[in-house]
């Protein structure tokens, strides 16, 4: 008898999955494959292949144990070919009773154009089921975009939170405020105790992943050790609860706030969790609305987080497949400069860099402050590539597929997009880290300082960015206060910091691809 082949991609780890739906148990047959092509189009970070290849695993179990027919191919097995099409069209070749191919729709533009070119090339029927993981349609972001000068993300999540019926009260927000971001800003205390993070303990089948990982990624950025991640469904949603319970407490304060050695603070790091499937974003933004509701969590809190995932997260997502495929190309402030090498080790004098980088080394996560106002106004400000930045990213972050990582960089780090997705570039001096961190009190540079040798550079290197982007950025109604600040500066001071900036970005070792 005939049957179909339902492709499951290694972040759609979901019994809920489109792909999955109506499976004939009798005549159908799953394929899940680790595919050499998508761990090496970018050297993804050690930690995040160990993470995926091992949560794929563990699906992959789950589904034989309630009787599905599931091939898998492992990395390593010598008749893997290499490419989701390869092994596709080998099971087909092997099994001849496959009519029909069905997946859900791939998550990056890349992947669902090659999906496209498969039933011209296998003579049989291919089905892209739309991807329910999501809350927010293709067809309803387009129309809720339609005739919109500015997508704002704001706007949308309202609607989403009218949509879903989130913290509202007779269709009034809760509290009489839709958004409670300012209450969100708060540095961190003396003395702050942030509870521990979820962890969990590495099984055979992580360690048999680990192993792997060690041989065939040697060369790829990032320590393996400590691997404390969930890797199932069950621990995932221990993750949620534990995050729910000890942690969304004291997100809403202390969400913008960055401490030495703390790389967690109150961030839920849940979603490497949400973007391969094993947790859906609705439960995630339920528990965090049963919260404040049991009067656990403060409403700033609640709503902080299921802004992010209700608003931002569907936002975003909304934008990449709404834009693509040009956006990756968009560099609107034309930045040419290649991306520093410490980037890749860490070894850098600026102490909120160093910590940074090394925390996203050690864990292939920072939490987004760390990722926006760091690391993102750095590249920012020196002018790097956007295609440079984003592939960076794309390799560092547990959490990072192109249509989440893309529009947050292009849009909110880099502007490359022109404010499509931000109103502003999000430029800032040293300041700010000094207000939202202590790493600058255990910096090389003075960060009160403005200029020469001994200054923190963000300080002069903001300045320079604002005049060397000025005719970009003069109409700019959110950045002309800076400007006229800038104008009356002396032409000494000026002259100040353009120097200071050369003399920075000459001293600069940049990467080179080998």
């Amino acid at each position: 008898m005939s049957g179909s082949l339902r492709l499951v991609f290694g972040d759609q780890l979901n019994f809920q999955i489109s792909s999955l739906s109506g499976i004939n148990t009798k005549n159908d047959v799953i394929l899940m494959c680790e595919v050499r092509n998508e761990m090496t189009y970018v050297k993804h970070h050690k930690k995040k292949i160990v993470f995926l290849f091992s949560a794929m695993r563990h699906f992959a179990q789950e589904l034989i144990g309630i009787g599905y027919t599931l091939h898998y191919v492992k990395f390593d097995d010598p008749k893997n070919e290499g490419t989701f099409f390869s092994e596709v069209s080998r099971l087909i070749r092997k099994l001849d009773t496959i009519k029909k191919v069905i997946v859900t729709e791939p998550s990056e533009y890349r992947v669902l154009k090659e999906v496209k070119s498969w039933s011209k090339r296998l003579s049989i029927p291919v089905e892209i089921k739309q991807d329910n993981r999501f809350l927010c349609t293709h067809k309803e972001f387009a129309e809720w975009g339609k005739g919109r000068k500015q997508k704002r993300m704001e706007f949308f999540y309202r609607e989403m939170r009218k949509k879903y019926n989130v913290l509202m009260r007779d269709m009034e927000p809760e509290g009489g405020k839709w958004n409670y971001d300012h209450e969100n800003r708060k540095p961190p205390k003396e003395n702050l105790t942030i509870p521990p993070t979820y962890i969990s303990t590495p099984d055979q089948i992580t360690e048999e992943v680990k192993s792997l990982v060690k041989t065939v990624a040697s060369n790829h950025f990032g320590n393996i050790e400590p691997f404390t991640y969930a890797v199932t469904r069950k621990q995932a949603l221990v993750a949620l609860e534990t995050f729910i319970q000890e942690r969304l407490i004291g997100f809403g304060d202390y969400q913008d706030a960055m401490l030495q050695n703390e790389p967690w603070m109150f961030h839920s790091h849940l979603g490497l969790y949400l973007n391969c499937g094993l947790l859906l974003p609705l439960e995630c933004v339920i528990a965090a609305e049963k919260a404040y509701e049991l009067g656990h969590v403060p409403l700033n809190a609640s709503e902080g987080f299921i802004r992010q995932i209700l608003g931002w997260r569907e936002y975003i997502r909304g934008i990449y497949w709404s834009e693509m495929p040009t956006y990756e190309d968009l560099n609107f402030l034309e930045a040419k400069n290649s991306l520093p090498n410490f980037f890749w080790t860490g070894k850098t004098k600026m102490n909120c860099l160093k910590q940074s980088i090394t925390e996203t080394q050690e864990n292939a996560y920072a939490h987004h402050i760390q990722r926006l106002m760091v690391l993102g106004n750095f590249l920012l400000l020196i002018g790097v590539e956007p295609k440079q930045a984003n592939e960076w990213y794309l390799i560092v972050y547990a959490d990072a597929y192109q249509w989440v990582e893309l529009p947050n960089v292009s849009g909110m780090v880099l502007f490359a997009d022109g404010g499509i997705v931000a109103s502003k570039p999000y430029a800032a001096s040293g300041a700010y880290i000094d207000k939202m961190s202590n790493y600058c009190d255990r910096c090389d540079y003075k960060v009160k300082q403005k200029n020469g040798p001994d200054a923190c550079p963000f300080n002069y290197l903001y300045w320079n960015f604002l005049n060397q982007n000025r005719e970009k950025l003069k109409k700019n109604p959110r950045v002309t206060m800076m400007y006229r600040v800038y104008d009356r500066l002396t032409e000494e001071k000026k002259e100040q910091i353009r120097r200071d900036s050369q003399i920075f970005l000459e001293a600069t070792t940049y990467y080179e691809e080998s």
